[in-house]
């Protein structure tokens, strides 16, 4: 019991974490940029740097635990043939598709800052970090849908 509520609550601590800073980096950061609010490129590669971090660290974490929580929940037919499991598995592809968006729009981003511009670097990334952000909160969805229990309430 204290395994799982530690595995879920550190779960749902890490989703938040990294769906929160990518939101916050798409919708505030992002535009600030393109807009010309920065002087300099070094704020930004500290803040593209450290969002790579979260989203490294977010991920593996992730994984560990939600495949802990999974694998004492489900058996691989429950995954497939439960709309909770099926839900888990709709989480993993959203995890990976936040993961691969947020990679590669740090690369963009800081491919272009590299090359000392600040605006058309941003602008680049800037639709990939919000396909990341709506990404991220459908992640929050789907584990308020599974922590909720609303397969039963749909069954």
């Amino acid at each position: 019991m204290v395994d799982t509520f530690l595995a879920q609550t550190t779960h749902l601590v890490f989703a938040a974490l990294w769906a929160g800073s990518v939101f916050y980096v798409a919708f505030v950061v992002l535009p600030l940029a393109r807009d010309g609010a920065f002087n300099s490129t070094k704020p930004l590669e500290t803040i593209s740097s450290r969002l790579t971090s979260i989203s490294r660290v977010s991920a593996l974490v992730l994984l560990l635990s939600g495949g802990h929580l999974a694998g004492t929940r489900y058996t691989a037919e429950g995954l497939f043939n439960t709309i909770n499991g099926q839900l888990v598995l709709a989480m993993v592809a959203l995890w990976l598709v936040l993961a691969g968006l947020v990679e590669v729009g740090a690369k963009r981003f800081e491919s272009g800052l590299n090359g000392k511009k600040l605006r058309e670097p941003a602008a680049n990334a800037l639709p990939l970090y919000r396909a990341g952000a709506v990404v991220a909160v459908l992640l929050l969805v789907v584990a308020g849908a599974i922590t909720t229990n609303v397969a039963a309430a749909v069954s």
